[in-house]
């Protein structure tokens, strides 16, 4: 590797773990960190330490590796511990043949130059929804391919709906969201919850009323972006919303919720199954955009990528095994696994089919978007910092959302 290459990958480093920050662990690795591998066996490289070696997820990997004629050795870490191996890996050149890797870190392992595209690798990505598939493009290229979607949407309290006499169907724009949340504090009940803590948590959360104004990432200070943190505040000193979402984590706001006083939670799809065993009916809708329709929320999950070899002729069954783990019938079995929406529409409509209550979510990831979309890369994670900054000195008081947003945009500039 040369002496460029090695200063792209050590920025690379620093990058990579400012968007991971905010990541929560979820164990530590089944295994070693060693890439290497002899000619009959792939290493894949995955963030789910969750599944051992008995899990569907592994024997599919192993069954991927059967199908290609070749044997797998699979490690898992929690994502910021794999961003982490996988950057060092690649400095050793001992990257793994296979990497899935969070999304919005794709573009700071392309630029420093790790992986190779879909140009290079000839992957087929033509049945991703373009949206998704934005995620993992830098520079008019596409690094590999999502494994499944997640993203933020407003989980609501029928219950308590009906008691503050508010019909869900009414909630359309921000002006009638907050109408309803008006409705719930007369009737003695708590309005939303959601997270605001100064991670990359806080930003995630941001995003779909960021976007939800109309304004952009490369704008901080907009009057759409005052507009969207100007709404916190007001819900926060109306009491439409707790002062504990400051510090609240995506976990700790979603156990506020289901204590079952508040009307509304924005929360993941990673939390459904935690909700249907709430001991309350809930439902879920699109968080709304200002003026109505949905708002674009970030997406979360995993692209599964190809990163570069010195041995070129690796590349072709990485392909199959990337190939075989993203064909429908897997991402089907993989998704659902995840609790992830699937990237493509015809696996999506295979979920609903087999599980109404996923519409919703469906529709949510249609109009989500990757953080680092707009070709922004290696820039949102500074973006991101001085976003979650703005809104952490906003709802606290110690700045207006408008002089919180002009010091964001500056910090950025």
């Amino acid at each position: 590797m040369n002496r460029s290459a090695r200063r792209r990958l050590t920025a690379a480093v620093l990058t990579a773990v400012a968007v991971t920050a905010g990541a929560t662990a979820c164990s530590s690795g089944t295994g070693g960190s060693s890439a290497k591998a002899d000619g009959d066996t792939y290493t894949i490289w995955d963030p789910y330490p969750q599944f051992d070696k008995s899990s569907a997820w592994a024997k599919l990997v192993d069954g991927c590796g059967t199908e290609a004629g070749v044997k797998i050795k699979r490690t898992a870490f929690d994502t910021s511990d794999l961003t982490n191996k996988a950057l060092l890996a690649a400095q050793q050149d001992n990257s793994a043949d296979v990497l899935i890797v969070d999304n919005p870190v794709v573009s700071t392992l392309a630029e420093a130059g790790m992986l190779t595209s879909t140009d290079d690798n000839k992957l087929d990505v033509s049945k991703v929804d373009p949206n998704l598939l934005a995620a993992g493009q830098s520079g008019g290229k596409t690094y590999g391919t999502p494994i499944g979607a997640n993203t933020l949407a407003l989980y609501y309290n029928k219950a308590v709906l009906k008691k503050a006499g508010v019909d869900i169907a009414s909630v359309k724009d921000w002006k009638s969201l907050t109408a309803a949340l008006a409705k719930v504090k007369g009737a003695g009940k708590k309005g939303i919850t959601f997270s605001a803590i100064g991670t990359e948590e806080g930003s995630f959360q941001f995003l779909p009323w960021f976007w939800g104004s109309g304004a952009e990432l490369t704008a901080l200070d907009s009057g759409q972006a005052v507009s969207a943190l100007s709404l916190w505040k007001n819900w926060l000193d109306k009491g439409y919303a707790p002062n504990s979402v400051i510090n609240n984590t995506q976990t700790t706001s979603w156990q506020e919720f289901a204590g079952g006083d508040y009307a509304f939670a924005e929360n993941g799809t990673w939390q459904l199954a935690n909700a249907r065993k709430a001991g309350f009916e809930y439902g879920v809708v699109p968080v709304p955009a200002a003026s109505g329709g949905s708002a674009a929320a970030p997406t979360g999950g995993e692209f599964v990528t190809m990163p570069v070899q010195g041995e070129t002729d690796r590349y072709a069954t990485s392909q199959k095994l990337v190939s075989c783990l993203g064909n429908s019938q897997n991402l089907l079995e993989t998704d659902t696994t995840l609790s992830y929406v699937a990237p493509t529409t015809e696996v999506q409509d295979k979920q609903v089919a087999a599980d109404a209550e996923l519409k919703p979510w469906v529709d949510a990831v249609k109009a989500a978007k990757g953080r680092t979309s707009d070709d922004l890369g290696t820039k949102y994670p500074k973006i991101s910092e001085q976003l979650w900054k703005a809104v952490q000195s906003a709802l606290s008081g110690s700045a207006s959302p408008r002089d919180a947003l002009g010091s964001a945009q500056s910090a950025v500039k």
